[in-house]
């Protein structure tokens, strides 16, 4: 049986039987807007509410940095503070100031009306920034190049920090290069390296992506030292559509030759334990060993 990480372990439930997933990278704020998406509707609003609190109970405690900074307030200290910080962030406007002839109105009015133009167009700018996809797809740190089936292959591994559904999972390899011309001019050229499988109707945990390498491949008969000279670099990505959100996501990751391991193999990132329960281990995505020497 492999090894389980020591950290404690979430359990899902996938086609039926219990997925225990290990050392899931932790969300970030750029997970924000996923989290608000999944949750239920009471966790949102609860949510909602101690975000509103915490907040206003910052802005109180830096309203009472200068004592007599608000002027009527009531009742004095933290706690009027923090009602005026409600009062404030809501915009409703309790204080004795308010306008008291035509013309003030007027211009009162007319600020008014372009202060809640300016704070729409806000609003929807900041929504369109906080609301942008952003996939959550981690990508091994070292390619390997082995043999497998009796065939020289290149494989590279990705897999969904998030367990949730990608749609129509695309992925696309390429091989970029510095190359020199008969003339002697020096340009980068890119190469498509064709997948076994470049497609995924359901990408939800790891993805193992395969190039053969062939006589067809820019990288056939090539090694360490050929891709070192060329300063070659492979650039992965893969695209598809949020189940959650219905909205389109790409991610893309870029490798130095340097990074290619010769002759490796990947660490298993799904295993069974003797319980016939199913288990991810995200950490073992950064893990390669060496293959065997071949007998002779």
């Amino acid at each position: 049986m492999a090894p389980r990480s020591s950290k404690p372990a979430r359990r899902i439930e996938a086609g039926g039987r219990s997925l225990f997933i290990h050392s899931q990278p932790r969300h970030s704020l750029h997970d924000l807007y996923h989290y608000c998406m999944t949750i239920s509707w009471p966790q949102f609003y609860l949510f909602i509410a101690m975000s509103f609190i915490a907040l206003n109970l910052l802005f109180a405690g830096l309203y009472q940095l200068q004592p007599g900074g608000i002027a009527n307030q009531f009742p004095q200290g933290f706690l009027g503070a923090f009602f005026f910080s409600v009062e404030t962030l809501a915009t409703v406007g309790y204080g004795d100031m308010h306008p008291q002839t035509l013309y003030t109105h007027w211009i009162s009015m007319l600020e008014i009306f372009i202060g809640m133009m300016s704070i729409a167009l806000i609003t929807g700018v900041t929504f369109a920034r906080f609301s942008r996809p952003r996939a959550r797809i981690v990508f091994t740190g070292n390619p390997v190049v082995r043999p497998l089936n009796g065939e020289q292959v290149l494989m590279l591994r990705a897999a969904n920090a998030r367990n949730n559904v990608i749609i129509d999972a695309s992925a696309r390899l390429r091989l970029l290069q510095h190359e020199v011309t008969a003339e002697g001019t020096a340009f980068r050229k890119l190469y498509d390296l064709a997948l076994v499988r470049d497609q995924h109707p359901m990408f939800v945990l790891g993805w193992t992506l395969v190039h053969k390498i062939d006589e067809g491949s820019p990288l056939y008969q090539r090694d360490a030292a050929s891709l070192a000279v060329a300063r070659a670099q492979l650039i992965l990505s893969i695209n598809g559509i949020d189940e959650t959100t219905i909205q389109p996501m790409v991610a893309r990751h870029t490798f130095s030759h340097q990074d290619i391991r010769w002759n490796h193999a990947f660490a298993d990132l799904i295993y069974t334990d003797e319980d016939e329960n199913d288990h991810v281990d995200y950490q073992r995505l950064q893990e390669v060993s060496p293959l065997p020497p071949k007998e002779e």
